[in-house]
């Protein structure tokens, strides 16, 4: 870990975490899923200029079958998965936001289970410890702020996010990711606007606070590139268990700015709560960065890459605010 490692580091830790800070504020004078819908597609149409300067405009091209399933994942990745939690933070805290979505780790053992996987005992600990923090979040007073709909929103919006997540190891994806992660920006975020219309939300711009465009901006410009940039770098400059903290320091993060940034009241539950949730993840992501573990997708020994890439695959599906793929070469929060 050289000193510009660090540096990287930091940046996903805070920048990752502040992204429910950062919805937050946004939707406080902006509709949650039109807001998410803007946020993606300026986000996709930044990625696409870049790629077309740096590559030619040929970097996006891909067989309609790749192309097809990169949207697919923008769906589960971005619609439902992002569009949720903008939705539930409507009810419920930034900070037991980040919480809850921290379960996306565990959701993917499960689903690797179901795959026909066969994870490390310890791991299925880890999930048993972080599913016993989720329903202490969701049902102890105090823990989802009274409100059970945000809590539940928020479960269903991890899991379609871990079904993105594995859906993606499995599905023909575009070869270059940033171009996967174009499409899949593109989809998501206009699957949004489409049902953010049918919901019946409108874009009142005259009413739009300065603090929500900043908010805005900010997701766009720091979440989605600049800590991107940072992790994607750190996949292949630093020891990967390390770059893996992240997926249990980003809701801890959360949790501070949320009470610093918009006075939320930190309760003895959603400290609790908290607490196991993160052990649980710590359980699993150290488990599964061990050499030896068979990974999120699941695959037999034989058929998967070298140990270095087995374990970044893993380390990069355990982000949920990204909206971006879930890959080892995706973009962040």
């Amino acid at each position: 870990m050289t000193p510009l490692a660090w540096a990287a580091l930091l940046v996903v830790y805070v920048v990752w975490g502040s992204t429910y800070l950062g919805i937050g504020i946004a939707i406080e004078s902006m509709p949650p899923m039109l807001h998410a819908g803007i946020r993606f597609l300026i986000a996709a149409a930044l990625l696409a200029a870049f790629l077309a300067l740096r590559r030619g405009p040929g970097a996006l091209r891909a067989s309609r079958r790749r192309i097809g399933s990169a949207m697919l994942v923008g769906l589960l990745l971005l619609t439902s998965g992002n569009g949720l939690v903008a939705i539930a933070e409507q009810h419920v805290s930034t900070g037991l936001a980040a919480l809850l979505v921290a379960a996306v780790p565990l959701w993917l053992v499960v689903l690797r289970s179901v795959g026909g996987d066969r994870p490390p005992l310890a791991t299925f600990l880890g999930v048993a410890v972080g599913f016993v923090g989720v329903a202490l979040l969701s049902i102890l007073p105090g823990g989802s702020s009274g409100s059970a709909f945000g809590a539940a929103v928020l479960l269903a919006a991890s899991l379609s996010w871990a079904t993105g997540s594995f859906l993606a190891g499995r599905l023909p994806m575009p070869a270059d990711s940033f171009a996967a992660s174009v499409y899949e920006m593109t989809a998501g975020g206009a699957a949004l606007l489409v049902l953010g219309l049918a919901r019946g939300e409108s874009l009142d711009v005259g009413a739009i606070t300065v603090r929500s465009w900043l908010a805005l901006g900010y997701l766009i410009a720091f979440g989605s590139l600049l800590a991107f940039t940072s992790y994607a770098w750190l996949l292949r400059n630093a020891p990967l268990s390390i770059v893996g903290t992240y997926a249990y320091v980003n809701p801890v993060v959360a949790v501070l700015l949320g009470a610093l940034v918009l006075s939320e009241a930190v309760t003895w539950p959603v400290l609790l709560g908290g607490a196991i949730i993160v052990l649980g993840v710590a359980i699993v992501v150290t488990t599964e960065s061990r050499p030896g573990s068979s990974g999120p997708a699941g695959r037999p020994p034989a058929t998967r890459a070298p140990r270095r890439r087995r374990s970044g695959d893993l380390l990069t599906r355990l982000s949920p605010r990204t909206g971006q793929e879930a890959r080892s070469d995706r973009p962040g929060p």
